[in-house]
C-alpha cells in the first residue's frame, strides 16, 4: 500500500542541504520549534550534519525552504452509489494533509472521484509548474480497492469504475510528468486489494494511516523514507496487524531519502 518511485541521478547532497544548515544556524530559534503533543518532531542541527556528514553521496538533496514549492496530492473516496460508505475516511484526510502540510508540502485534496476523475486529477497534478522548483512528492490514494486497483465512486459489481494502480505510474513517469525526474515520489494507497482487508475506526481511520502518521511524526526527524516504512510493516507484525500488512511494490530509490523536518 505504500508505493516509493524514483531513478536519480548521482547529485553531491552538500551542495543543497548546507545552504538549509546554513540557514539554521543563523537562525537557531527555528529549531526550537515544536508541534503539540505526538506531532511531528523537528530534524535537529545536530542530526542534520551527521546524516549530511556520514551519508552525503547516499542521500537525495533538498532545496531551500524559502524558494522550493513542494505538492501534494490526496485523493479521498468516502461516498460511493453502490459501495459502503468509508466512515472515518475524513480522519484520513485530516491527519495526512495535516502531516504533509507540518513537512512543507502544499496539499491538494480531492474527494469522490470515478477512475476517469481521479486519471484527470493525476494529469492535472503532474502538469503542475511547481515541480520544477520542488524537491519531491506525495500521492496518497484512499478509497475502496480491488486486486486489479483502487476503486471509484461509481464501481459495483455490475459496472467496473476502478483506477488501474499502472496508471498512477505512467502519469507520472518521466515522460508524462519531466519536472519529477529524478525526485523522489512518495505514493501511499489505503484501499484493500484482493483479499486483504483494510481495518477501519469510525472515528480515528484506518489503521494504516494511524500508523503512517504515527511513524513519520516520530522517525523523520532521523530515519530515510525507507526506514519509516520499515516500521510501520513491523508495526503491523502482531495477531491483530497481519490482516493488513502494507507492503512496498515497487521501491525503486537509489539513494535515502530523508525529509529533514523543519529544514
Amino acid at each position: 500500500m505504500a508505493d516509493l518511485v524514483l531513478k536519480e541521478k548521482r547529485r553531491v547532497f552538500i551542495q543543497s542541504v548546507s545552504p538549509a544548515l546554513r540557514a539554521m544556524q543563523d537562525n537557531p530559534a527555528e529549531l526550537a520549534l515544536s508541534g503539540p503533543e505526538g506531532g511531528l518532531k523537528l530534524c535537529s542541527q545536530e542530526i542534520a550534519e551527521r546524516i549530511w556528514k556520514e551519508k552525503s553521496a547516499e542521500v537525495y538533496p533538498i532545496m531551500e525552504k524559502s524558494t522550493r514549492t513542494r505538492l501534494a496530492l490526496i485523493i479521498c473516496n468516502t461516498e460511493f452509489d453502490q459501495l459502503s460508505r468509508r466512515t472515518g475516511a475524513d480522519a484520513d484526510v485530516r491527519g495526512m494533509k495535516m502531516l504533509l502540510e507540518d513537512l512543507g508540502y502544499t496539499v491538494d485534496v480531492k474527494e469522490n472521484l470515478t477512475a476517469l476523475d481521479m486519471t484527470a486529477e493525476l494529469k492535472a497534478f503532474a502538469a503542475r509548474k511547481e515541480h520544477k522548483t520542488s524537491d519531491s512528492t506525495f500521492l496518497v490514494f484512499m478509497s475502496h480497492g480491488i486486486r486489479e486497483g483502487i476503486c471509484g465512486k461509481e464501481h459495483s459489481e455490475e459496472v467496473s469504475d476502478v483506477l488501474d494502480i499502472n496508471t498512477i505510474f505512467q502519469t507520472l513517469n518521466t515522460w508524462n510528468c519531466p519536472s519529477l525526474k529524478d525526485k523522489p515520489k512518495v505514493i501511499i494507497i489505503q484501499a484493500c486489494r484482493g483479499d486483504n482487508i483494510s481495518w477501519r475506526h469510525p472515528k480515528r481511520g484506518s489503521l494504516f494511516i494511524i500508523k503512517l502518521i504515527e511513524k513519520l511524526q516520530e522517525h523523520a526527524c532521523s530515519c530515510d523514507i525507507e526506514e519509516i516504512f520499515r516500521k510501520v510493516r513491523f508495526s503491523f507484525e502482531s495477531p491483530d496487524g497481519r490482516a493488513q500488512m502494507p507492503t512496498a511494490e515497487r521501491v525503486t530509490l537509489t539513494r535515502c531519502f530523508y525529509l529533514f523536518p523543519g529544514y
